[in-house]
């Protein structure tokens, strides 16, 4: 197994190559039908997406879109690191996490 640096390890071009990286083994995946690598390989580039952004413009309280999921909206309870955890309105109520790079 190959010694992968972690995301946030990485420099915003490094960051940006492997996005473009598994984004292209994601269009492979989905073309051979490979739906559960296909996932591996989106959620993959959503997570390295989330170190190019910065977590102070995400505050808790506010309410934002999730991204590829329109009409749905996530409350912030509160931040660590690249992640947002709160809950979906109109959801369960259960408390989860997301990348901050899936609200906008």
């Amino acid at each position: 197994m190959e010694n992968e640096k972690r995301y946030s390890r990485m420099s915003k071009e490094e960051l940006k190559q492997e996005i473009a990286l598994v984004k292209e083994k994601a269009r492979k995946a989905e073309q051979m039908g490979m739906v559960n690598e296909f996932a591996v390989y989106e959620r993959k580039a959503v997570m390295a997406q989330a170190y190019l952004l910065n977590p102070d413009d995400f505050k808790p309280g506010e309410i934002y879109e999730i991204e590829g999921d329109p009409g749905s909206y996530f409350k912030i309870d509160y931040m660590n690191g690249v992640f947002a955890w709160g809950y979906r309105l109109g959801g369960s109520g259960k408390q989860e996490a997301l990348p901050i790079s899936l609200l906008k």
